[in-house]
């Protein structure tokens, strides 16, 4: 008899310097399947911003303001709930660009990173822009600033590898509940 598998459910992050392509990744992600309400107990977070349910489980996303240095007390605040996030969720998903130039708002991120026992997944976007030796090197270079749970290298605007990135994050949320219903 099969073992059927349980249930997994949690909260993500996607993070990113701004025209990575956050939103192209969230719309390819999530399709149709979009929540905006739920009758269950504690489910109210104030950066929700949309909700991926199928038969394995179910991706709660939480909506990041871009991570970069503070310029002022608005920027700080920002910067903080960013920061605070990373805290909250149980994988974080990391978006670049296929480059082997790490600028400093990539390492500001790093520092970030590293500072957090999150599962965290490089998302190297925009391959249909690059040649493969090009995914290849970036994929070589950013593999030495932190300890990735995985790599992944995927075309938002194409929607390629779309179902890696679902099915590994799936791999590293908790068995849980549904949070959101559809009805």
């Amino acid at each position: 008899m099969q073992k059927r598998q349980e249930y997994k459910s949690g909260f993500v992050t996607i993070i990113g310097r701004p025209n990575v392509g956050k939103s192209t990744l969230m719309n390819h992600l999530i399709g149709q399947k979009i929540a905006i309400t739920s009758n269950k107990a504690q489910t109210t977070r104030n950066r929700i911003q949309t909700v991926y349910t199928d038969d394995k489980g179910q991706i709660i996303f939480l909506d990041t303001p871009g991570i970069n240095r503070a310029k002022n007390k608005l920027g700080e605040y920002m910067l903080n709930v960013a920061e605070g996030t990373l805290n909250e969720v149980d994988v974080i998903c990391w978006l670049v660009e296929p480059t082997v130039f790490i600028g400093a708002g990539e390492r500001y991120i790093i520092e970030q990173l590293a500072k957090v026992r999150t599962p965290i997944l490089l998302i190297i976007n925009k391959i249909d822009t690059a040649t493969p030796e090009d995914v290849a090197h970036a994929i070589e270079k950013y593999k030495n600033v932190l300890d990735f749970a995985e790599i992944i290298p995927v075309s938002a605007l194409k929607g390629r590898n779309m179902q890696d990135v679902l099915d590994s994050i799936m791999k590293y949320l908790p068995a849980g509940p549904q949070y959101y219903d559809f009805h």
